[in-house]
C-alpha cells in the first residue's frame, strides 16, 4: 500500500469540510484534480473513504480509522520538518497553537506582536476555540499547546499546566446606562435588564444565578466575543460582563463603566479567570513554541490590568 502525504491532506480537507468544492478550495486545487487525489487514495488502501451517498459525505469506518491516523501523520511530518527547520535557525519555522476566546481578547495578541517582533521571519498560526476542541486538536497533535481556563486539566498526569494571573470579570453598563450614576447596585437592579454575556465560563453562570435567586439564569445575548459584546452594551441597555485583560475594554474607556454590585466581595474565586498553558505531559515542545509560551509568560506577568473604569461613574 503506497500512500502520500499530500493525498492523506487531501483526505483530512474533504472530512473537514465536508464538500468536494470547499475541500479543494481550502488546498488550492481545482475540484477535478482533487477528486483525483481522493479517488487514488482510495485506491490506494482498496475502500471506499466517503459516503457519497449522504449530503455531508461522512467518512464511512474505514476513512473514519484513516483521517485518524492521516492526521497524526500529517501534523508529525510537519512538525518534524519545523523542528529541523527552527533548530537550524530559530527565526524561521512555523508555530501552531490554540487560545480560548478570554486569553484571545488581549493577552494572546499582545504576546504574538511581541513575537514576531523578535522572529520576524516565524510563522504563527493561532486558533481560537472553546476548551474542548483545544483539547481534541492537541491530542491530535494538530497543537502544541493552547491557553485556556485549566481547571479540567490541573488534576490530570498526561497534561502539563502554566497558570497565569488570575483577571478578574467585571459587570458594565454604558455611561449613559440608568445605573452607571450609582455608587453600587443591588442584584435585583442589576438583574432587571438585559444581560448579554460570554458563553463561557461556567463558573460566571454560578455568580449570576446566585444574584438572580433563580434556579437557573438565560441570557438574553450570549456570544464569546468581547467586542462583539461590547457593542451590544454601548448600543443597548445590557448588562454586559468583560475581563479586565481585555484589549476591547480598554478602547471602550469613556463609554463603559463598570458596576459595584452589594454583595460580591471582591476575592470571590468565581469572579477571577483560572487561565493556564496547557501541553502534553511528556512530549518536546518545538524552539519556537518554548521562546512564545515564554513571551505569553512574560507578557501575562508585566501587563497590568487594563480595566481603569472599575466603579467609576462617567
Amino acid at each position: 500500500m503506497h500512500i502520500d502525504l499530500r493525498q492523506l491532506r487531501h483526505f483530512i480537507a474533504l472530512a473537514d469540510q465536508r464538500s468536494f468544492v470547499a475541500g479543494a478550495q481550502a488546498v488550492n486545487l481545482s475540484q477535478s484534480a482533487f477528486s483525483r487525489s481522493i479517488q487514488a487514495l482510495e485506491h490506494s488502501v482498496g475502500c471506499q473513504l466517503v459516503d457519497r451517498g449522504r449530503k455531508d459525505l461522512a467518512p464511512t469506518k474505514q476513512g473514519q480509522v484513516l483521517l485518524e491516523h492521516a492526521r497524526r501523520l500529517v501534523s508529525g511530518a510537519q512538525q518534524m520538518a519545523n523542528e529541523i527547520s527552527q533548530f537550524n535557525g530559530l527565526e524561521a519555522g512555523e508555530l501552531r497553537f490554540g487560545c480560548g476566546p478570554a486569553p484571545a481578547a488581549g493577552l494572546i495578541p499582545r504576546a504574538i506582536g511581541s513575537f514576531i517582533g523578535r522572529y520576524p521571519k516565524a510563522r504563527v498560526q493561532f486558533q481560537v476555540d472553546d476548551w474542548q476542541s483545544l483539547c481534541k486538536r492537541l491530542l491530535s497533535d494538530e497543537f502544541e499547546f493552547f491557553v485556556a481556563d485549566t481547571r479540567q486539566f490541573e488534576a490530570n498526569p498526561d497534561y502539563l499546566t502554566q497558570r497565569l494571573r488570575p483577571r478578574k470579570w467585571h459587570f458594565c453598563c454604558r455611561a449613559g446606562h440608568p445605573l452607571a450614576g450609582l455608587a453600587s447596585v443591588s442584584a435585583a437592579q442589576l438583574m432587571s435588564y438585559p444581560m448579554a454575556v460570554t458563553i463561557r465560563p461556567p463558573n460566571l453562570r454560578k455568580v449570576i444565578v446566585d444574584l438572580s435567586g433563580r434556579p437557573d439564569f438565560t441570557p438574553n445575548v450570549e456570544c464569546e466575543n468581547s467586542y462583539s459584546l461590547l457593542g451590544v452594551v454601548l448600543r443597548s441597555d445590557a448588562i454586559g460582563i468583560v475581563g479586565a485583560y481585555s484589549d476591547a475594554l480598554h478602547h471602550a474607556k469613556g463609554d463603559l463603566v463598570c458596576l459595584k454590585v452589594e454583595g460580591l466581595a471582591d476575592d470571590l474565586e468565581e469572579l477571577y479567570t483560572r487561565y493556564g498553558i496547557v501541553s502534553r505531559a511528556g512530549y518536546r515542545l518545538s524552539p519556537l513554541a518554548e521562546a512564545m509560551i515564554e513571551q505569553i509568560k512574560a507578557i501575562d506577568e508585566r501587563d497590568e490590568d487594563v480595566c481603569s473604569l472599575e466603579y467609576v461613574a462617567v
